[in-house]
């Protein structure tokens, strides 16, 4: 009896030790589709690079019950249809619960129509600026998965047009490459420009891509502008700018807000930037910023001013934290969680090892939390949007510098004065 006491206890051991070795083993996958090559690569490796710092701080902490979150990541080549073959790959034989991505409007807005909005999987793109994801949305296109954690275009463009003004820039010419974000952004900024009393000499889209792009310089320079709207890519832009200055263009320039990049300088050159002004979508600083600034080049070997840097790491916290609140892998539960992430009742928490290990307990109190992120304090309304402020910033010595903030209250009272 003694004996069989003995082993029914040894047993017990060891199924007790490997049930704790598997639950310790276990992981969450998440997928990421971004821009990792192509002509938004240098936004989508800092986004890359952003989700799996916060999934390891999130996992330093104790991970979502006891498992580890974990990415899957894939290639868009900062292209649609790959960007849907890997979405598809991910939903339908990974069965992630989550996609991240993509950074551009481009890649994200036909993997919301075509894999995650059918599949009612929660996608989360931390990059993508293009009025048409509200437009979908609005429409009833999304199931109302769709979240992102950068302001839309819509009021971008508003806030660029009135920096432009304030900056002297009377008569543009715009350059802007020719898809839906460009295309979107082009539209709310001249709405706006043409209202406060600038004037559109010309507006010429380009392919991307290209090897040259003389004959858009050549159309965009008619007219004798004051300056160029460039709205572009690092890479595509650079040669674009380097080309206009070539021609004889007048060397001041307004920029979007994905030319924010030390690679497009650097190929151009700050001697030719020194009047090179752009908007971005804004931060209002909080813990975590201070937090991400000191600690994401470490990690990554990225510039923490990469403009998809900060809000891709929001957007993996909030993912792991909804996934945790969630209580299971569920999307629906998963979407509904989302918002309970950023829930303006609840305790502040930021970013962090420590930070992540107070909103676990607290989740698992069953009590309310409110991350407030690297880029401020953040909402989501019916249709997956945030409203937010605007950095306006200038090229100094080579370095993008801040300028002064349009505050979203600014932004908002400057559209209803325009329609």
């Amino acid at each position: 009896m003694r004996n069989t006491i003995l082993q029914l206890t040894t047993a017990l051991a060891l199924v007790t030790m490997a049930g704790a070795a598997q639950a310790a083993d276990c992981k969450i996958t998440v997928g990421l589709v971004m821009e990792l090559t192509g002509p938004a690569g240098e936004y989508g490796q800092a986004g890359a690079k952003s989700v799996e710092m916060a999934f390891r701080d999130i996992n330093a902490a104790g991970g979502v019950r006891g498992c580890d979150l974990a990415t899957d990541t894939r290639d868009s080549q900062s292209q649609g249809n790959i960007a849907v073959d890997a979405a598809t790959q991910l939903v339908q034989v990974k069965k992630v619960p989550v996609i991240i991505g993509g950074i551009i409007s481009s890649v994200s807005i036909p993997i919301l129509t075509s894999v995650t909005a059918p599949a009612k999987i929660v996608q989360v793109s931390p990059a993508s600026s293009s009025p048409t994801l509200t437009a979908l949305g609005r429409d009833g296109k999304t199931n109302g998965i769709f979240f992102r954690t950068i302001t839309s275009d819509a009021l971008q463009g508003v806030a660029a047009a009135k920096y432009a003004i304030d900056k002297g820039f009377k008569k543009l010419s715009i350059i802007h490459v020719n898809n839906d974000f460009g295309v979107n952004m082009v539209a709310e900024f001249s709405r706006a420009y043409k209202a406060l009393g600038g004037t559109i000499v010309s507006d010429t889209p380009y392919n991307e891509k290209q090897s040259s792009y003389a004959s858009e310089v050549t159309a965009a320079m008619a007219g004798e502008p004051d300056g160029l709207y460039l709205v572009s890519t690092p890479v595509d832009g650079a040669t674009v700018a380097r080309t206009w200055i070539s021609q004889g263009g007048v060397q001041k320039f307004l920029l979007n807000d994905g030319m924010n990049s030390p690679d497009f300088i650097e190929s151009v050159g700050a001697d030719y930037l020194k009047e090179a002004y752009g908007t971005s979508s804004g931060t209002s600083p909080t813990a975590s910023t201070d937090y991400f600034m000191k600690n994401y080049k470490e990690f990554s070997g990225i510039e923490p001013s990469n403009p998809a840097a900060d809000r891709s790491y929001d957007a993996g916290a909030i993912v792991g934290l909804a996934i945790a609140i969630a209580g299971s892998e569920d999307p629906a539960k998963i979407k509904d969680a989302m918002y309970k992430a950023v829930d303006p009742a609840g305790t502040p928490i930021f970013a962090g090892k420590d930070e992540f290990a107070k909103a676990l307990g607290l989740i698992k109190d069953g009590k309310p939390i409110r991350y407030e992120g690297v880029i401020g304090p953040v909402a989501f309304d019916k249709y997956g949007d945030i409203t937010g402020p605007f950095r306006l910033w200038k090229i100094v010595d080579g370095k993008v510098t801040t300028d002064g903030e349009m505050t979203t209250d600014d932004v908002n009272a400057l559209q209803a004065k325009l329609q």
